[in-house]
């Protein structure tokens, strides 16, 4: 039960990731902005400071 269950969700997960990027560039435009996010938030919290 638990092996359908996981199945269910990763193939839910999967279609949401393909029908939100059309294309591999959009899913490298994607990941893209999510590290700009992140290197932001680490430049915040001053985490990036070579100290």
């Amino acid at each position: 039960m638990k092996r359908i269950a996981i199945l269910i969700m990763t193939s839910m997960f999967l279609a949401g990731m393909l029908t939100a990027c059309n294309t591999v560039k959009g899913a490298g435009k994607d990941v893209q902005k999510v590290g700009e996010k992140v290197e932001e938030a680490a430049d915040d919290t001053g985490a990036t400071d070579p100290r």
